[in-house]
């Protein structure tokens, strides 16, 4: 009986690894960390940061001291990480020190820890996270919207965005459109690519608001791939990741040169003869 006491008092606090969480770019994303037993933070410490598998030292995500946060009073928070990070204030009491980060970036992906330097029993918890491309599905000729929107919610009209399509397996890049102080891609700004001409388009009268969507009319499978769209020129210059998948739709197959002319019969014996 005290040999099965021992093992599971040295096994129970065992942590296997870090909890993982997903997410896809652009979304909001929960990190939890609380005290077991329930402990009120009001008054203490605790500090997130992103672990570095570099050299270049982790980078401070959020700061809770005694009711104060990363501020003029307290600097030193990452610059990715600036106005975009918040707690839960309801919840301290109950010990729950979780923090949101809102519009999720691919360069947040990796591990972070949330420890408590400042209670009798210091405590250090571990997430990985991962943010992945948003996906998007659309049939074939639809039309489909790819999004990509700033936050904080910043002005585009007087500056500069790209779209691109491209390859994981190559290095081709196809120019899919170009926002630059009001120019399009046109005959004065060419380079864009000819599977993307007179079918894309922009929301001009969302471009305030930081909108810097973009519509690809009439898709086809040749769109499926991946994209970024990228904003070089504002302050905090932004990527994001989009990956589209065009399906054909029962129509198309139906056109399919194999299917012409052949009822079902004659389709399941073809298909047979072929394995």
């Amino acid at each position: 009986m005290t040999l099965y006491v021992n093992i599971f008092i040295n096994t129970c606090f065992y942590l296997p690894g870090p909890k993982v969480i997903k997410v896809e770019e652009g979304g909001d994303v929960i990190l939890p960390c609380s005290l077991w037993p329930k402990k009120d933070l009001r008054s203490t410490q605790f500090i997130w940061k992103k672990v570095s598998e570099k050299t270049d030292g982790d980078q401070k995500v959020f700061l809770y001291d005694k009711g104060d946060l990363y501020s003029d009073e307290h600097p030193g928070q990452s610059e990715q990480f600036k106005g975009r990070v918040s707690l839960f204030p309801d919840k301290l009491k109950q010990g729950n020190a979780s923090i949101i980060i809102r519009n999720a970036m691919r360069a947040d992906s990796g591990e972070y820890r949330c420890y408590f330097p400042s209670i009798q029993r210091p405590q250090m918890f571990y997430i990985k996270l991962d943010v992945e491309p948003t996906v998007i599905t659309a049939e074939e000729g639809s039309d489909v919207t790819l999004p990509c929107s700033l936050w904080p919610k910043e002005d585009i009209q007087l500056t500069r965005f790209v779209w691109k399509k491209v390859s994981q397996k190559t290095d081709d890049v196809q120019n899919v459109f170009l926002y630059d102080y009001g120019d399009l891609y046109s005959d004065e700004r060419p380079d864009q690519s000819e599977q993307f001409k007179g079918r894309v388009s922009h929301f001009p009268d969302e471009l305030k608001q930081g909108n810097a969507s973009i519509t690809i009319r009439n898709t086809t499978r040749a769109d499926s791939g991946d994209y970024i769209c990228i904003v070089p020129s504002i302050q905090k210059p932004k990527t994001i990741h989009i990956k589209l998948v065009v399906a054909s739709t029962p129509e198309s197959d139906e056109h399919h040169p194999l299917m012409n002319g052949m009822d079902g019969i004659e389709l399941h014996s073809l298909m047979i003869e072929r394995l």
